[in-house]
């Protein structure tokens, strides 16, 4: 049987060119503002940039689960996202492509093969990439690490996910 959740996030215009925004689950804002290009001010995040961790953010905690289900052990996972908008004067602005750059680290050669698949099937399965209708290209590295740390074994620097 299906299950369904509920999200629900506000934002509100403060002054000028900026905003916060906050959800029912956290007592922190996010200060926003319109991109620095468009118009809007430095050091503050821009709606292109929040939906890109928020995809950034979905596909990581996706491949945690899907590393999880499938019992596989990795050291670190760090994932860039890259945008790129056109700007148009009779459409407005569109992303016309995402990158999506995982960079995996597991403890050995034999676990590369097996992490390439898993992160092809944190992309298929992470519901903020398939709610985006934009293209979005997969740009994986798995990198082998062996962490040698005096009295440990080199498994013990890994996320321990099949115990």
């Amino acid at each position: 049987m299906p299950v369904e959740y509920t999200y629900r996030v506000s934002a509100w215009w403060t002054s000028g060119r900026t905003g916060l925004a906050k959800c029912e689950s956290s007592p922190n804002t996010i200060h926003f503002s319109d991109a620095p290009e468009m118009g809007g001010l430095e050091g503050r995040w821009a709606p292109e940039q929040l939906l890109l961790c928020a995809l950034a953010g979905c596909f990581t905690t996706t491949f945690h689960e899907v590393a999880r289900g499938a019992r596989f052990d990795y050291t670190d996972l760090e994932v860039e996202v890259e945008g790129s908008v056109r700007r148009n004067r009779n459409t407005g602005c569109n992303f016309t492509e995402i990158l999506l750059r995982p960079r995996l680290t597991v403890p050995s050669e034999e676990h590369r093969e097996v992490g390439l698949g898993l992160l092809r099937r944190a992309k298929a399965v992470c519901m903020i990439s398939r709610a985006i209708t934009v293209p979005q290209t997969l740009e994986p590295t798995v990198e082998v690490v062996k962490v040698p740390v005096e009295g440990w074994n080199n498994q013990d620097a890994t996320v321990k996910l099949g115990a």
